[in-house]
This record gives C-alpha cells, sequence and structure tokens, in this order.
C-alpha cells in the first residue's frame, strides 16, 4: 500500500474528504502541479522589512500581482515554487520526523505547523521555528494567520506573518487554478 501524501497525512482520512475539492487537489499527489492566479501582497515598508523579505526569499508588496506556482512532489517532500511579479518564493514542505507536523523550509528558518480542518479549508497553525537550525522563541515568532480554502470552484490562500517590532512582515492572499501551462 502507498503511502499519504503529504497533505492528506497531516489531515487525516476521515477530515481529508470534508475539504474542498479544490483543497484536495491543490494539496493530493500528483508529481508535478502548476497553478496560475492572482495574489495581493503587502507588507511593512520600511527597511528591517525588506531587508528581512530579502533574506528568507519573499516577494515585494504590490496589487493583484501575477502569480504562478509549481509544486514538485517526491514521496513525502514537496517544494513549493512561487512567482509573483514582484518576486519569486521556494520554500520545501515536509512531515516532521514524529509525523504530527508540517515544516516548511523558507531559506535559512524553518515553521513548523499543526494543520486542521476548518469546514472546507486548512488551517495552519505555527507551533515553532528554528534559524539556522537554532530555536527560536515563540514570542519572537509573532502571529501567522493562514489558511488553505476554496471560493467559487477556485483554491484561495490568505497568509499574514506579524513579527513583534516590525509589524507584518508580508501578507498574501489571492486564488490559484490548477494548469498544465509550464
Amino acid at each position: 500500500m502507498r503511502p499519504l501524501a503529504l497533505f492528506p497525512a497531516l489531515i487525516g482520512t476521515a477530515d481529508w474528504p470534508c475539504l474542498a475539492p479544490a483543497v484536495q487537489r491543490m494539496h493530493d499527489d500528483t508529481p508535478l502541479l502548476h497553478a496560475r492566479g492572482i495574489a495581493k501582497v503587502e507588507g511593512a515598508n520600511h527597511w528591517p522589512a525588506r531587508m528581512l523579505r530579502r533574506l528568507l526569499g519573499l516577494p515585494e508588496p504590490g496589487d493583484d500581482q501575477p502569480l504562478a506556482l509549481t509544486i514538485e512532489r517526491d514521496g513525502p517532500r514537496e517544494i513549493w515554487t512561487r512567482h509573483f511579479e514582484h518576486g519569486r518564493m521556494r520554500s520545501t514542505l515536509e512531515r516532521t520526523a514524529d509525523g504530527a507536523s508540517l515544516r516548511e523550509q523558507l531559506g535559512p528558518i524553518a515553521l513548523y505547523f499543526t494543520l486542521h480542518r476548518d469546514g472546507e479549508a486548512i488551517d495552519w497553525q505555527l507551533r515553532q521555528g528554528r534559524f539556522l537550525g537554532l530555536p527560536v522563541p515563540r514570542a519572537l515568532l509573532g502571529q501567522v494567520l493562514s489558511r488553505s480554502t476554496a471560493e467559487q470552484g477556485r483554491y484561495v490562500f490568505h497568509i499574514d506573518t506579524r513579527l513583534p517590532l516590525l509589524g507584518q512582515l508580508i501578507a498574501y492572499r489571492g486564488w490559484l487554478e490548477i494548469t498544465d501551462e509550464r
């Protein structure tokens, strides 16, 4: 029997069928997925926030940015490459060793989330972080809101990251549709 893909394994077999079809398709086990859409990116404009976005490979703010996403799946590991109009963001997602959480590696930082079904959506709850492998105190990670849902048959996302003293590091929200385009 083939092991479950990353997101179905973390959400659980009982909750997986309850998710919106667009959310299931985006997070299933397709080895190579391409999607296109639009995103609004926001973030503080002061130099510390701009420098941290560059360090982490995050896009710069801008309204209605065309967005192209590629997800490469290799067993339990996924590489997400997001091409925004104002930047490219790449992260690697995989289960933690205990299998209970999602680890997202974004440049020098690793973020650890638990995933929960909320109706037809997935809520990502940040639990911990590591910078260059060293634990980051939870208070310094600030607030991270991350939700994957569907509207009008499209995959919809909303991510908002706010850090102590810096304010809004990045927020991006928008929609994606799966396409065969490369």
